[in-house]
């Protein structure tokens, strides 16, 4: 049987949730025009290091197939989904949206509701009751809060909706039994990446600050788990000399100000992800401080632009989270169609430098870098 794969890995310069991220951050200054190019993309391989939520083994979303036939099943069915976002606003969740999107579309899914939390668990709960009415039969979704969304999610998993996490999922819920699966990008190797890009910057040597986001968010936690133990484990010459949280991705800068602050001989600073470590650099510029090495994750535009200029922003660790949208579409249809799912599934970490900026873009958003960025590398 021709089988029709539905999830093609590129390496563009990422992504998440939110959601880093499950978590992201206040909107770039421009969306990435995301035209599908995934035929001319090169498809990003390596091993996963990232566990999941209740410590589930990755399975690689490249391994995600449907078949001709399976795909005209569905197609059949004349189903609808709906998106319920912890944050709508960066690059990292709009990626997600047009892999979901085209995906969907592909499958003859009706998208007919997409909201935005803005980090909000109650308006997520509400959203959520809200996207019940349209008696979808699919729910995408990252958990702004594990616990106080679980029952919203658990009410729709009892009506029959057939639901896939990005990043996180709710306490209390099982896979294969209240939800499809998670699927997140390998955060814990993204966070390894963004170590030894800081590393190799400092040369092996000096003072950095960590900046966190201070919740109960499962692949912001591994991430920094992952910085940090990287470079207590592999760099003995550099010290971290403060770990900062922050609760409000509007009040990173206040974080850095302090952190800069009581600190003048700093040599880097790692943050959760991009908007925050926008907000670092603007902190930085303002102590005269543009000699700064800072490392994240996420390309979004502005930092991959900075990135690409040879800015403070050195490099990252980035998230596929156009392919990361893909695979949740797919594995909606898997429920659909009855077919066993796997309980974790993660795309790969892609290292992105001044070197592969480019590249990476194209790798992550499936289309070229737009032209600022092009010519800040030029």
């Amino acid at each position: 049987m021709k089988k029709l794969l539905l999830i093609m890995f590129v390496v563009v310069l990422a992504l998440s949730f939110g959601a880093c991220a499950g978590q992201e951050q206040e909107p770039a200054s421009e969306e990435p025009a995301m035209t599908d190019t995934t035929s001319e993309t090169p498809v990003v391989t390596g091993d996963i290091l990232s566990t999941g939520p209740n410590g589930e083994k990755a399975t690689p979303a490249t391994t995600l197939s449907l078949t001709d036939e399976e795909v005209q099943q569905i197609k059949d069915g004349q189903y609808t989904a709906a998106i319920c976002f912890h944050y709508a606003g960066n690059d990292w969740s709009s990626a997600q949206q047009k892999g979901l999107q085209d995906t969907f579309k592909n499958l003859g899914i009706e998208v007919v509701s997409i909201t935005d939390a803005n980090f909000k668990p109650e308006q997520q709960v509400s959203d959520i009751e809200t996207v019940l009415a349209l008696e979808p039969d699919i729910i995408v979704s990252i958990p702004t809060d594990p616990v106080a969304t679980a029952p919203a999610y658990k009410k729709a998993a009892e009506k029959g909706v057939k639901i896939v996490f990005m990043d996180n999922c709710p306490t209390g819920m099982k896979a294969g039994v209240d939800y499809v699966s998670v699927v997140s990008a390998d955060n814990y190797g993204n966070g390894v990446k963004a170590a030894e890009i800081m590393a190799d910057n400092l040369g092996g040597k000096g003072k950095i600050g960590v900046i966190y986001y201070d919740a109960d968010f499962f692949v912001t936690n591994q991430r920094v788990e992952a910085f940090i133990k990287t470079i207590e484990s592999n760099y003995p010459d550099i010290e971290i000399v403060e770990q900062s949280g922050f609760e409000d991705p509007n009040k990173v800068s206040e974080v850095a100000d302090a952190m800069l602050t009581k600190n003048p001989t700093l040599n880097g600073i790692f943050a959760v992800w991009d908007v925050p470590a926008e907000a670092v650099v603007a902190s930085a510029i303002a102590a005269g401080r543009d000699d700064l090495t800072i490392t994240t994750i996420d390309l979004g535009n502005n930092v991959a632009r900075m990135i690409a200029e040879g800015g403070m922003v050195k490099g990252l660790g980035a998230q596929l989270p156009y392919d990361q949208g893909v695979a949740e579409a797919t594995l909606a249809a898997y429920a659909l169609l009855g077919k066993e799912a796997p309980e974790y599934v993660a795309v790969p970490a892609l290292a992105v430098t001044n070197d592969n900026v480019l590249d990476a873009y194209k790798t992550v958003y499936h289309t070229d870098a737009p032209a600022d960025i092009k010519n800040a590398k030029e």
